[in-house]
């Protein structure tokens, strides 16, 4: 009986607060580093994606080093400087910034970043990552440390952001199952 209570109830929060579009946030954004955007005080972290911290440098494949975590800052600059720019979500990670998709029109720009090789796929774009894996675009022209395991040598924090959306996504569940409740 229970299980039910609470089956209809999650059901009726979903339905109501329509989770999966989000909110739409739109730009022009400022560009922290190369997964997260400012808008005003608020700040969002693209999903899917881990990019070089700042300050990271990689490989350029011909013994020499360049500030790769800059240059995915600048690229994710270019691409979400428009006021054309949108990004949608309504879950947050353990940091409070909103989880989000942007795009520019047509374009992916959570994808854009994988495909530009200016950063890694976690969680989706897989096919993005593969082709600037094949073509050497990015961080794939050499050797390079992945952002994660970048971020736990220098003592960073840590985003997994796929499982971290998750649990915040749970929680707000619950939160809102709560306040329904109460009334």
């Amino acid at each position: 009986m229970f299980l039910a209570a609470f089956i209809f109830l999650g059901s009726l929060i979903i339905a109501k607060f329509d989770i999966g579009q989000g909110n739409a946030i739109n730009g022009p954004f400022f560009a922290i580093d190369g997964d997260t955007l400012a808008a005003g005080a608020e700040r969002l972290r693209l999903v899917d994606i881990d990019a070089p911290e700042a300050g990271q440098t990689c490989g350029d494949g011909k013994g020499a080093e360049w500030a790769c975590g800059d240059a995915a800052r600048e690229a994710l600059s270019k691409l979400a400087a428009s006021s054309m720019t949108e990004c949608r979500g309504d879950a947050r990670d353990r940091y409070r910034r909103v989880l989000v998709s942007c795009r520019r029109g047509d374009l992916d720009i959570n994808g854009e970043m994988v495909r530009q090789g200016m950063a890694v796929a976690s969680g989706g774009y897989g096919r993005e990552e593969a082709a600037a894996k094949g073509a050497g675009e990015g961080i794939w022209a050499g050797p390079f440390e992945r952002p994660k395991a970048y971020r736990a040598a220098k003592g960073a924090m840590d985003d997994d952001a796929g499982t971290t959306a998750l649990v915040d996504r749970v929680g707000e569940m619950f939160d809102r199952l709560k306040a329904a409740v109460s009334w």
